[in-house]
């Protein structure tokens, strides 16, 4: 089989732009709400330029998500059996708020993929996701048979972490219109509220 020839420089620099751009159009509009148009304008080619790279906006769409996977699922491969439960916990809750502040883009594409019934992904959450859930799922169980964590269903805590993390991306508007902060302090205090909370709800009783 011959290998596809090496992409140049300014090949690699297309891909990205119109990589960048789609996010943008994605992540505000939806993939219905999205057009190949907006996107080429946004990366500052021609439609039939961006064409070259992706032949569909569900490629293009489909590119995002396979690397968005990949960069959601890091910080729960994180979660180290080794360490102290409630702090590898704890620290995982803040690696997902850190993700809110610095991808709030593809933390909303990701969340407009889900509203719409997952097409594109759902292999993925069905298989890769769901297993690694599980795999966590059973350490965070191990940890509460050893009398380490409180007791609670570990796969609804997980849900809670991705909930109470995740909301500071996809409900920013909200979150801004209601604490009108000067610029992005509010996240240091989400990041000692929710260290607080899960340290309180995780230690074992006594």
């Amino acid at each position: 089989m011959t290998e596809p020839a090496p992409q140049t420089r300014i090949q690699r620099e297309n891909i990205a732009r119109i990589l960048e751009a789609a996010l943008d159009e994605f992540s505000a509009h939806g993939y219905g709400g999205a057009t190949l148009d907006q996107i080429a304008r946004g990366a500052g080619l021609s439609k039939p330029n961006l064409l070259y790279y992706f032949p569909s906006k569900e490629a293009i769409h489909t590119t995002l998500l396979a690397g968005l996977m990949t960069t959601w699922l890091d910080p729960l491969r994180a979660l180290h059996h080794d360490g102290d439960p409630v702090e590898e916990i704890v620290a995982y809750v803040l690696r997902k708020l850190e993700m809110s502040r610095l991808y709030p883009r593809e933390s909303r594409l990701f969340a407009n993929e889900i509203l719409q019934g997952a097409p594109r992904i759902l292999d993925q959450i069905e298989g890769d996701l769901s297993n690694l859930v599980h795999d966590k799922a059973a350490l965070i169980a191990q940890w509460q048979a050893e009398g380490r964590l409180a007791e609670m269903e570990p796969r609804h805590l997980i849900f809670s972490i991705w909930a109470t993390t995740q909301h500071y991306a996809d409900f920013d508007v909200q979150v801004r219109g209601i604490l009108r902060p000067a610029g992005e302090g509010h996240f240091d205090e989400a990041a000692a509220f929710l260290a607080q909370f899960y340290r309180g709800a995780l230690r074992p009783a006594g």
